[in-house]
């Protein structure tokens, strides 16, 4: 008999059950110490997570989008800048180039692994070089879902070209690339910790890995106000992005469930792969990428398709989400800087992120899954077509 019990499409509550009395104890140490903001847990856990990701230093701040910003402002990216990322992908990538007065410049992404399009990406970055009215500066490389996008390419592109590499890793932090984990790879990664990650905490928090100590030594000013060696010496301007004790505690304990969980993403995700058929298209790695599987989207044939699929979910009672049903260069806040991206107009087509758009589907992915419960969702997904 086919269970109708709720299926989750994020669950922490499973996960919270396993370690509720450290979580307890951690922030009862903090209301017993008092320091709120940057207390000894956030200097823990960045010791921690720098560890984790095989890197030199680790910044831990207020937030995902914060981390991306004060990465960009630590380069000094501002007017007359270009920073190329993905159309495809949540609107905290493409914002903060366009707060710090920069333009981004939107490049298509895959369909086989929603991420950067690399050839696609060196022809922008070729014609806005060959125009000469914005200044190559960086791109922001996605790992979209929980894949790794080509870092060893971005890379190459990045340093041919003289830009800043910036790992957008809100997705995927603990994905490895030819057995090296993100936070390695480019110049900095920006990481989130935002409630449902991989990681994540019971509010907003984030953080910055880079091997470059003069980098996380100024992500360290930029994320207080800009401040020196004291507090009131202010060297340059900054922000407020500092992380709160409590999400650093919260996250402290967490983190040793992050191993086992990243294992049962990846069962979890081999069971959907065992289900789903043809129209539907499964995510896969390709050889040396692990993903960290922070999201589970597949693609469907068309949008009709989609519908129908979403139909037969809702009929069951399984959860399901859209990310993302509207390209960024389609999104009112960026038509106006997508246009005037290049000289000529319009600028080059983005067909593919158009494409995903009106097709993936996102399914309910979490470590506490059973295979019971994948089954039911990939026998109403198949029911569809």
């Amino acid at each position: 008999m086919t269970s109708t019990a709720p299926v989750a499409f994020f669950d922490m509550k499973a996960q919270q059950a396993l370690i509720r009395a450290g979580i307890d104890a951690g922030i009862a140490r903090v209301l017993d110490h008092g320091r709120f903001i940057q207390g000894p847990e956030v200097d823990a856990l960045e010791g921690k997570l720098a560890a984790f990701a095989g890197v030199s230093h680790c910044v831990g701040v207020s937030s995902g989008t914060d981390a991306l910003q004060i990465a960009m402002m630590a380069e000094g990216i501002g007017p007359g800048d270009a920073v190329f990322l993905p159309a495809f992908t949540y609107t905290a990538t493409a914002e903060v180039p366009l707060v710090l007065g920069a333009a981004p410049v939107f490049v298509d992404v895959e369909e086989a692994t929603f991420n950067l399009d690399l050839p696609d990406l060196e022809r922008r970055v070729e014609r806005v070089a060959r125009e000469g009215r914005l200044r190559p500066r960086a791109v922001v490389g996605v790992d979209l879902y929980g894949l790794p996008a080509d870092w060893p390419a971005i890379e190459a592109l990045c340093a041919r070209h003289g830009m800043f590499a910036l790992d957008d890793a809100a997705q995927a932090f603990g994905a490895r690339l030819h057995g090296k984990r993100l936070g390695g790879w480019g110049d900095a990664a920006a990481c989130s910790f935002y409630p449902t990650k991989t990681l994540g905490c019971y509010g907003d928090g984030g953080a910055l890995l880079t091997d470059d100590a003069d980098r996380a030594a100024l992500y360290r000013s930029l994320r207080t106000h800009g401040e020196g060696a004291s507090r009131y010496e202010v060297l340059r301007t900054g922000m407020n992005g500092r992380l709160d004790s409590i999400q650093a505690a919260i996250l402290l304990e967490k983190s040793t469930l992050l191993e086992g969980e990243l294992a049962a993403r990846a069962r979890v995700a081999e069971w959907y792969a065992d289900r789903l058929r043809p129209p539907v298209a499964a995510p896969a790695a390709p050889p040396g990428f692990e993903s960290a599987w922070g999201i589970y989207s597949v693609l469907l044939p068309d949008a009709a398709a989609r519908d129908r699929v979403q139909a037969a979910l809702r009929a069951d009672g399984l959860p399901f989400a859209v990310y993302y049903p509207k390209p960024l260069h389609h999104q009112p806040a960026y038509r106006a800087a997508h246009a005037a991206s290049f000289d000529t107009a319009p600028p080059p087509p983005l067909p593919m992120s158009e494409d995903l758009s009106a097709r993936v589907l996102s399914l309910p992915m979490h470590p506490y899954l059973t295979e019971a419960q994948v089954a039911r969702v990939a026998r109403a997904v198949m029911s569809a077509l």
